[in-house]
């Protein structure tokens, strides 16, 4: 019988991707089963669909794209040239797409699924490690993917789909975010071992005022706690070096370039001294943030649980 063609619009070489997306990618399946079968009737079988549907979607098709897919001898069919070209490429689209969800439902697994989770540089030698030895006593096959960066850094990943949640600090206040408040740091003043302060077991962050400061970058979470404090002890700190990861700054400061203001470090660096910090109080908060009304998956909502759980006793002592 020959075929004919629908008199309906064509998609045009300059149509939009989405267009021709939204066009191409229900029929695709449908494509290769009759492609498949040889066989209209027994591919419409297969797919569950009444044969007259899977019909009309073949010609439509066609008609979209322009060009004959098929050559019909009743409900038998066999591939024109184009159509093998086509098939080749939907047989691709359609490994890719089973691709994708075996992926998602493995990510979503209960037992084995995946948590993508971001944290401060500053936790990731201690904190972070033991969190999750903790959460896998009870989850062992738990999978993570793990992101260290700043906290400007990671609300902008998690916005963007990137991260499930995150510990960062300063806690954020945005409408777009549901934020939990789980324990606080104190901070210290690390000056060299050879320094005036050094044999000081504490001291008032405004005799620090005509130091010279190594600090975080501008944007990190640590840097803009370090200016508020110094603020608010009457100063504004004088900036001799920047850096991106507070184990570099004590590295500046046991070789005499400065003093700086840090949380505790895992293990005690020689060169230098840490000072308890009496005024202004010097600590920062640690919470956790998500996206708001953004589902979870079951593995990311036990490992939100667990650390919801962990509300001040979240920090290694």
């Amino acid at each position: 019988m020959a075929h004919e063609r629908s008199s309906g619009p064509r998609l045009s070489p300059s149509s939009y991707e989405e267009d021709i997306r939204a066009v191409l990618a229900p029929r695709l399946a449908y494509f290769e089963a009759v492609a498949r079968h040889e066989h209209v009737t027994r591919a419409a079988h297969e797919l569950g669909v009444p044969q007259s549907t899977l019909s009309r979607a073949m010609v439509r098709l066609e008609a979209d794209l322009g060009v004959a897919l098929f050559a019909r001898k009743g409900r038998t069919v066999s591939l024109t040239p184009a159509g093998r070209t086509f098939l080749g490429s939907a047989e691709r689209a359609l490994a890719e797409v089973e691709k994708a969800a075996d992926s998602v439902r493995a990510d979503a697994d209960p037992t084995a699924g995946r948590v993508s989770f971001g944290f401060l540089h500053t936790m990731g030698s201690e904190t972070v490690p033991a969190l999750i030895r903790a959460f896998r006593v009870d989850h062992p096959r738990v999978r993570f993917q793990l992101v260290q960066n700043y906290g400007e850094a990671m609300i902008e990943r998690l916005r963007a789909g990137g991260l499930d949640l995150c510990l960062t600090s300063p806690v954020p206040d945005a409408p777009d975010l549901v934020t939990r408040r789980l324990d606080e740091q104190r901070l210290r003043l690390v000056v060299p071992d050879d320094h005036r302060l050094a044999s000081r077991r504490r001291v008032r962050l405004a005799e620090a005022a005509d130091e010279t400061f190594v600090t975080l970058e501008p944007g990190y979470g640590l840097r803009r706690i370090t200016d508020d404090l110094c603020a608010e002890a009457g100063f504004t700190p004088r900036v001799a070096f920047e850096g991106e990861e507070a184990e570099t700054l004590r590295g500046l400061v046991a070789a005499g370039l400065g003093v700086a203001l840090l949380p505790p470090p895992a293990v005690a660096r020689p060169g230098v001294v840490e000072l308890t910090v009496t005024a202004p109080r010097a600590a920062r908060e640690i919470g956790v943030a998500w996206l708001d009304g953004h589902p979870d998956t079951p593995p990311v909502a036990a490992f939100k649980r667990f650390l919801l759980s962990r509300r001040g006793n979240l920090l290694p002592d």
